[in-house]
């Protein structure tokens, strides 16, 4: 089968498309035959290396944590899932494969892809969705009336930390660049500002708030200035380093550390196709083009969320 590894960490130049052997599930496993997977950000961080101490990976590495494609075997005592299934997953962070025509994972990791959304689209929801599901629900447990403050919305965690936020019953303040303010109002903000002037303070945004959800990647002084825009009793949540807390006015913080639950994962695909959650993937890109792909995300230049096709999809999933 084709697939892209990498037998050693660097620059774009280590992916190598590859003929490898087709995977075969062992004992509560689960066949794969890839639709497609997702580039994410700590992809990158992974095949540089930067990760390596953190995340302990053994080399080849086929990159991609994201997965959409249908069953195509099933180990001994799997139950629930049945050849021709279509199923999304996470992969753990220290296995990755979705790049590739066939992978192999958990059987307890997968769960059925929405009927609503092309089966490809989907690979674009198990980690970023995971992680904004991270953020607003288990972390901020963001609740009806709360005041929330995401900066960084207009990016694939954010847009879901938006519409979780907005579905809770929160009033959202978005802030983004101008060229997400329709999209970010439709996904429910009431407020939709440019980027935040860390100087000003909050009054300047309608601020303190409940919940302030970090998604942009700033230095250490100036994740602190962060620390002001929560109300007492807030808490801040980031994805993009750490936001010290304030003992006096009892402001908590955490951090978003995102890894696989079918469980989670299970509730945003109700959410989607109930309608309450919309994915923006805005390319799509075949597997040949993965490298490419890297190479634009480390140079800055990758428009936003892109989906990687591994195989041509046969209509929405479920069809």
């Amino acid at each position: 089968m084709k697939a892209i590894r990498y037998h050693e960490f660097g620059s774009t130049g280590v992916l190598r498309h590859e003929e490898v052997e087709r995977p075969v599930p062992g004992p509560g496993q689960v066949l794969v035959k890839v639709t497609a997977t997702s580039f994410n950000p700590v992809d990158d961080h992974i095949r540089l290396g930067v990760l390596a101490e953190m995340i302990p990976t053994p080399l080849p590495i086929t990159p991609g944590l994201d997965l959409a494609g249908t069953v195509a075997g099933l180990g001994d005592g799997v139950s629930g899932l049945e050849v021709g299934d279509p199923v999304i997953a996470m992969f753990p962070l220290d296995a990755h494969g979705g790049a590739a025509e066939f992978a192999v994972l958990a059987a307890d990791l997968v769960t059925a892809a929405p009927r609503t959304v092309e089966l490809a689209d989907a690979a674009a929801l198990p980690l970023t969705g995971l992680a904004a599901r991270q953020a607003a629900v288990e972390l901020a447990s963001i609740a009806a009336g709360q005041t929330v403050l995401v900066n960084g919305a207009g990016g694939a965690v954010g847009s879901l930390v938006v519409q979780l936020a907005a579905d809770a019953g929160a009033k959202v303040t978005a802030v983004d660049g101008p060229q997400h303010a329709d999209r970010l109002r439709e996904y429910g903000a009431e407020k939709v500002v440019g980027p935040l002037d860390l100087d000003a303070g909050p009054a300047a945004v309608g601020g303190p708030f409940d919940v302030v959800v970090n998604h942009v990647r700033l230095a250490p002084e100036d994740l602190a200035k962060l620390t002001p825009y929560v109300a007492d009793g807030g808490i801040v949540v980031s994805s993009a380093g750490p936001v010290p807390a304030d003992e006096e006015r009892a402001v908590r913080t955490a951090g978003v550390w995102v890894g696989p639950d079918a469980a989670h994962l299970a509730d945003l695909v109700s959410r989607i196709d109930d309608g309450r959650l919309r994915l923006h993937v805005v390319d799509r890109r075949p597997l040949a083009e993965l490298p490419a792909v890297h190479e634009e995300a480390g140079k800055g230049k990758l428009p936003g969320k892109t989906v990687i096709l591994v195989a041509t999809a046969a209509g929405v999933a479920g069809g």
